[in-house]
């Protein structure tokens, strides 16, 4: 009966992850632009290979502790990725959509280039 319990569990969290994995590639075709397409990527796609991981701890208790490592290790890299990701499309003049109204990066650089220009 617990085994059964951890597998319906373990196919519940394989099937969840696999959605949020669908939804990110779906939002990666529908986002405006480079922008919107690295966040969709990066936040669905973190939190999709999470719930895959922990349904694979489900199914298989005795790798529980790797799994958490590398969940771990998708937390950590995955946002740090996506952040270099954009800033190396910003720096080399990838514009947003028009209907983005604020782009804080560019902002702060014009203040920093005063600020050195002075």
């Amino acid at each position: 009966m617990f085994d059964l319990v951890f597998v319906i569990a373990g196919n519940l969290f394989l099937i969840i992850g696999a959605l949020f994995l669908f939804s990110a590639g779906l939002g990666v075709l529908r986002m405006p632009d480079t922008y919107n397409r690295i966040q969709t990527g990066t936040k669905a796609t973190t939190l999709g290979t999470i719930m895959i991981l922990i349904g694979i701890a489900f199914l298989h208790p005795s790798w529980t502790f790797k799994l958490i490592i590398l969940i771990f290790f998708v937390m950590l890299t995955n946002p740090v990725s996506s952040h270099a990701l954009a800033r190396a499309a910003h720096s080399i003049g990838t514009r947003e959509t028009e209907t983005t109204v604020i782009d804080q990066l560019e902002a702060d650089n014009n203040d920093t280039a005063k600020e050195q220009a002075e």
